[in-house]
């Protein structure tokens, strides 16, 4: 007999190994040697059964994106994403990239954890939620332009190096308030000059 327990660890593995491409009734009870049966006998729809996964995958996220690396804990974050992501490929890219089964979901799921982050970050202190969410966007896209490069090939940096570029990413974005209105303008010709 087919548990409940097991058709939704299957089918979170499927989503890890995977990617939600392969979330499907059919290919879920392949996995498990058995028809459809037990799915809908235990789930009263694919929705319900999604539902079980996302909260299984949240757990991951939640787990994995609370690690501590430095004393940095927004840095900490870009550092957790890259390693999330060079470690578990496939599920990074069913929760990032894909947009399949409310991936949408995921990705607000994400940033609404990572905003909690700001709360106690003495840095950004006097920043408002919208340049808080700034600096976070700048954050994310330099990480993930460090995971696609590392993943690919195209550069090997050591830790300490994503150290340096997230934590001046997010000066930059404090200090300089990016992405808002009133972003400061630096001009590298005359910082470099002068």
């Amino acid at each position: 007999m087919i548990s409940k327990h097991q058709i939704l660890e299957t089918a979170y593995e499927l989503v890890v190994e995977e990617g939600f491409r392969s979330f499907t009734a059919r290919n879920i009870a392949r996995h498990l040697c058995c028809s459809t049966q037990p799915i809908y006998l235990e789930f009263n729809s694919m929705g319900e059964l999604k539902e079980e996964v996302m909260t299984m995958i949240k757990a991951t996220l939640r787990q994995k994106m609370s690690r501590r690396f430095t004393q940095d804990a927004i840095v900490d974050l870009g550092l957790a994403y890259i390693n999330f992501a060079l470690e578990n490929r496939t599920l990074y890219r069913a929760v990032f990239v894909e947009d399949h089964f409310g991936v949408e979901e995921m990705r607000d799921y994400a940033l609404s954890t990572a905003m909690t982050r700001f709360a106690d970050y003495a840095p950004a202190a006097g920043l408002s939620v919208d340049q808080q969410r700034n600096t976070l966007s700048g954050l994310w896209i330099v990480a993930t332009g460090i995971c696609n490069l590392m993943a690919a090939g195209f550069i090997d940096i050591t830790r300490e190096q994503m150290i340096d570029i997230l934590q001046a990413v997010v000066q930059d974005f404090i200090v300089n308030k990016r992405f808002s209105a009133d972003a400061k303008l630096i001009s590298l010709t005359q910082t470099l000059v002068g």
